[in-house]
């Protein structure tokens, strides 16, 4: 089946990258299971009970042995799903920042639509966000933009849809939080549109797991790798 028609949600597939989650990964997971017909939790090496609570809800778990990284995480799970012919696979975040039952808003953008990526934009609505938060977004989403050569409201938003015939083109590059936003550049600079889907801006307890100074210095590097897209 080709992109821009979402006629079974039995071939739609997520994934929820996790790392010591065991206080949200649950909820989120049992969610997520109301929406399509697969959820997969990768457990990256936690020393908690993640792997434990996902396994309660009836999700599929892989467990890394040793934390490798979100990118890691994704690409693992993109393997799995790509393995077993899923046709869509989502992306969700497991501290229930994304709410799944907004999946429901990607399958239907995908409707009609002839993007076979497709990235959450809590920018329609940002009040909820932090201010730092909100202005490293911005900018962030600009810079990354101008390196795709087409606009991207949220790059930093971790909620996704992706169509299977575009995932190995995507199981390179790096292996932690820059990998979100390598996708994007080798998924534009490989011709693909990227199509944003407008979600709610959800902060709550969740703790950010992005090291300040250390994952900003690799946003730079990123950034020097793939000059600006003309």
């Amino acid at each position: 089946m080709e992109g821009g028609a979402v006629r079974d949600r039995s071939r739609i597939a997520a994934i929820i990258p996790a790392y010591q989650e065991e206080k949200h990964v649950a909820d989120v997971a049992r969610r997520v299971r109301l929406e399509v017909g697969h959820v997969l939790v990768v457990d990256d090496g936690s020393t908690d009970a993640t792997a434990e609570r996902a396994r309660s809800t009836g999700a599929e778990v892989v467990v890394h042995s040793q934390n490798h990284g979100k990118g890691e995480s994704i690409k693992t799970g993109l393997r799995y799903w790509l393995e077993r012919e899923m046709e869509y696979v989502v992306l969700l975040d497991a501290d229930g920042q994304h709410l799944p039952e907004e999946i429901s808003r990607f399958i239907d953008a995908a409707a009609g639509n002839s993007a076979k990526i497709f990235v959450g934009s809590r920018m329609n609505n940002t009040t909820p966000m932090p201010l730092l938060r909100r202005m490293v977004n911005r900018y962030m989403s600009a810079k990354i933009s101008q390196a795709c050569g087409q606009y991207i409201p949220d790059t930093q938003c971790g909620f996704r849809m992706l169509h299977r015939d575009v995932i190995p083109e995507l199981l390179g590059g790096a292996n932690r939080f820059d990998y979100e936003t390598e996708m994007l550049i080798l998924a534009s600079r490989n011709g693909h549109r990227i199509a944003a889907v407008p979600i709610t801006t959800v902060y709550s307890d969740e703790v950010s797991s992005i090291h300040p100074v250390r994952d900003t210095v690799r946003f730079f590097q990123l950034m020097r790798r793939y000059p600006r897209k003309r």
